[in-house]
């Protein structure tokens, strides 16, 4: 037997529940399935466990999976422009032939609608930067691209039982059109995929395998599961979103973030689609903070509602990411039907809510933490707070290059590492998502990012 860290473990030797890998990521959503693919491309043997019972089953499936490419700062919206263009070459991404089965990019443009606090100029400026394509729309130009769209100015949100939620536009909008936005059909397909992806690269998943400890000498040296199983390696990727938080307790690094992360439970809504609400039953997203809700079509002739987190709203943070119902509720279907409604007025809102909860890791400024720790060898992809679906192509390969370069003697906290996006040519910074930055006040401090 040895003792370490105050903890007893059995010794490794003749432990038939003992397995060796160079890594193991904690988390089978699309983030670290997507990891465990980088990982496994540059010749690591790859372990990926999780607690669900399948891949993309816990908050990415839940996920309204929209492609949209209005961050507040520019690594955001480079990431996001260079995952449009996987996503429209999927297969070759994945290094597979293209066929049925997998996850589409259905693109059907997007609109984002002005409000105060969100500065249009600086993201038309990082778009004409990274060269996001996308048109001004005057009063005018709205009423005629999206007839079915009340153009009245409503801000700031309300909440639905205020009295002055139903007053009278004081003004009109404006917006901006990107042609490119869009979504991922299915998240959780998304998900199996790159998992498909990672094992044709010899990645191994364990699912229905929550983690129970980290082990540590003055490294991480690998994890236990809650069956007995050891899985050591020394290099541990936690990606493992709303239980993030936890597993960051087990391997004893929570001091040495100055960005903490914590779970929110939110909810999004399906209803039928309005007649003649985009083309082939799939309309485009429309992002609308100055009500405080988006919403998108879906290729069954649906409407998916999400909320942006106005300030009028209750937020449902979480003190156990395992504690909450999975069921929608009235209050928040209606605040967020309603709002929709008042957008587009021939919205039918059935008095039954329909729709799923899951549960956002959520960052102090809402931008991801994607980043070495102050235990050699253990790294995050964590916070992602409900706006990171559209990015998990690049976000493995930035981890990659992370563990890369930090296990080759590289301190990522000084030297920052930088990756080079090879379909738009931009290259990211990667200390942008540093677990030691300042909160960034860019952010728009909801899931818009």
């Amino acid at each position: 037997m040895t003792r370490e860290n105050g903890k007893t473990h059995k010794s490794h030797e003749n432990d038939e529940s003992y397995e060796s890998y160079d890594a193991v990521v904690i988390g089978a959503g699309v983030l670290g399935c997507s990891v465990a693919y980088a990982l496994a491309q540059d010749g690591r043997r790859v372990c990926v466990v999780d607690r669900n019972a399948s891949a993309g089953s816990g908050s990415t499936s839940a996920s309204s999976a929209v492609v949209r490419f209005n961050y507040s700062t520019f690594a955001g919206v480079a990431g996001a422009w260079e995952s449009a263009r996987i996503w429209q070459n999927w297969a070759q991404h994945l290094g597979a032939d293209a066929g049925t089965g997998s996850a589409r990019f259905i693109r059907t443009g997007g609109l984002s609608l002005d409000a105060p606090g969100q500065d249009r100029r600086k993201v038309l400026a990082l778009f004409d930067r990274v060269g996001v394509p996308y048109e001004v729309w005057d009063e005018a130009l709205l009423r005629e691209r999206m007839p079915l769209l009340d153009t009245g100015r409503h801000y700031p949100p309300k909440a639905v039982t205020d009295d002055a939620f139903w007053d009278e536009p004081t003004g009109t909008l404006t917006g901006y059109w990107t042609p490119d936005s869009g979504f991922i059909d299915d998240p959780q397909l998304a998900a199996r995929d790159l998992m498909a992806a990672a094992e044709r690269h010899g990645a191994r998943f364990r699912f229905r395998s929550p983690v129970v400890r980290v082990d540590r000498t003055d490294r991480v040296t690998g994890i236990g599961l809650a069956d007995g199983t050891v899985l050591a390696a020394p290099v541990v990727v936690n990606v493992a979103g709303p239980h993030s938080g936890a597993v960051n307790g087990l391997a004893g690094v929570e001091d040495g973030f100055r960005v903490r992360t914590r779970p929110l439970r939110q909810e999004v809504h399906e209803v039928r689609a309005p007649e003649g609400y985009g083309r082939d039953g799939a309309g485009p997203l429309v992002a609308d903070l100055d009500l405080g809700t988006y919403f998108r079509g879906t290729p069954s002739g649906g409407i998916i509602v999400g909320g942006t987190e106005p300030e009028c709203d209750v937020l449902q943070w979480l003190d156990d990411p395992d504690a909450y119902s999975v069921h929608p509720s009235k209050a928040v279907y209606d605040a967020q039907l309603l709002r929709a409604a008042r957008r587009l007025p021939t919205l039918t809102v059935p008095g039954t809510p329909r729709g799923t909860a899951g549960v956002y890791d959520v960052s102090d400024d809402w931008i991801p933490i994607y980043d070495k720790t102050d235990l050699p060898g253990y790294y995050v992809a964590i916070g992602t707070s409900g706006n990171q679906f559209k990015n998990a192509p690049v976000v493995g390969r930035y981890i990659a290059a992370i563990v890369a370069a930090c296990e080759d003697g590289r301190d990522h906290d000084t030297d920052p590492v930088q990756v080079d996006l090879p379909h738009t040519g931009h290259r990211v910074d990667l200390s942008h998502y540093s677990r030691l930055r300042t909160v960034n006040r860019d952010s728009s401090f909801s899931v818009m990012g």
